[in-house]
């Protein structure tokens, strides 16, 4: 039974108020010698239907999944889920934050793995039905920035202008951050990976053109996504994503682009919709003339991962030239990491590849 999601107020009282009722209706159930169950809803931001007849909605509740006492693996989970339910009311109630790793090392020889944690952490968030920094929980900053941009952080300035060239942490408190809307960027480049980042700081890339360049190191973290999705906002510039032109490439371009399945509750304040893939195509192979030692063939893994992202309903949906791609990437049997165009030249990526992609629209 699917059942349409509602936000509600995520200030800490009101927070505070929610896991009030939900620990007195455990203990409630427990006085009257009754076995408490906890009903979590479950989403997701896409099915395997491919034949463009679904109508995924991360608002929407495709079920409940009920943990009950009666289960060994349930009790487990119901015990690290009210351990860290403790911990997240102590830091609403003492307004202070605190990261997955630090929650995590409170109760080592009980939750053994981070997963556990993050797993708990999930199912909290959509019981209380808020986002993840609603509980005052952070992630340790992964993400970089640098071009024309001026912004602050709970008051704290940070000018990017001053030296567009040079790589600024992404702020972690992205509620508290302000965008100065004064500026010159004319784009905004998301970088699947921090060696190409670094590649164009040393190419002066910001500085030839006037863009702000991002790069999430890999899968990008929530403030990563957070922080794209305000800048985009706030600026209103349009956002392109230059990946590996392989399968993990190809899921970060989406995590960006569509949210992940592991957070698919919170999707809908994730996802960036604006984000134009730029590249690296499979289609692109053959028109660089890249030689025999830049291709690498696909894994057996690899395949099967091509295979199952194929059958994501948003591509069909949303993105199918994007999929036409990846379909492409499947039949070529073979990957390219970005870097493989240097063989042009050490500058071909900065200097000629992506201005002329940006210049000349050649994204989808």
């Amino acid at each position: 039974m699917e059942r349409k999601r509602s936000r509600s107020s995520s200030q800490p009282s009101d927070l505070l108020r929610r896991i009030r009722e939900l620990t007195f209706s455990i203990l409630t159930d427990l006085s009257d010698g009754q076995l408490p169950v906890i009903q979590i809803d479950r989403f997701r931001n896409y099915c395997r239907e491919t034949s463009g007849n679904c109508y995924c909605n991360c608002d929407i509740s495709t079920g409940k999944e009920l943990l009950t006492m009666q289960r060994e693996g349930h009790v487990r989970r119901l015990d690290v889920l009210l351990r860290v339910l403790r911990i997240v009311q102590t830091l609403l109630q003492e307004n202070r934050h605190g990261s997955k790793r630090d929650i995590y090392y409170m109760h080592p020889t009980v939750f053994k793995e981070q997963s556990v944690v993050d797993r708990a952490i999930n199912d909290i968030c959509i019981l209380l039905q808020c986002s993840r920094h609603n509980l005052n929980v952070v992630s340790v900053g992964n993400g970089l920035v640098m071009g024309w941009l001026r912004f602050s952080e709970a008051g704290r300035k940070f000018d990017c202008i001053n030296s567009p060239n040079t790589a600024y942490p992404v702020p972690v408190h992205v509620e508290s951050v302000e965008i100065d809307k004064i500026s010159v960027a004319q784009y905004i480049l998301v970088v699947e990976k921090e060696s190409v980042f670094q590649r164009l700081a040393n190419d002066l890339f910001c500085t030839k053109n006037h863009c702000i360049v991002i790069t999430g190191r890999g899968y990008p973290d929530v403030p990563t996504r957070r922080f794209l999705r305000l800048i985009i906002k706030k600026l209103h510039l349009p956002a392109y994503c230059l990946v590996d032109c392989d399968p993990y490439g190809f899921d970060i371009l989406t995590t960006y682009r569509f949210g992940s399945m592991q957070m698919a509750y919170d999707a809908k304040f994730l996802c960036i919709p604006e984000l134009r893939w730029l590249g690296v195509f499979p289609s692109e192979i053959k028109k660089y003339c890249l030689p025999q030692q830049c291709l690498l063939p696909l894994t057996k893994e690899d395949k099967t991962k091509v295979e199952a992202m194929l059958l994501r309903c948003y591509l069909q949906r949303e993105a199918p030239q994007w999929r036409l791609e990846l379909d492409l990437l499947l039949q070529s049997g073979v990957k390219i990491e970005i870097e493989a165009l240097s063989v042009q030249s050490l500058s071909f990526l900065a200097e000629e590849y992506l201005p002329s992609k940006i210049q000349g629209g050649l994204c989808i």
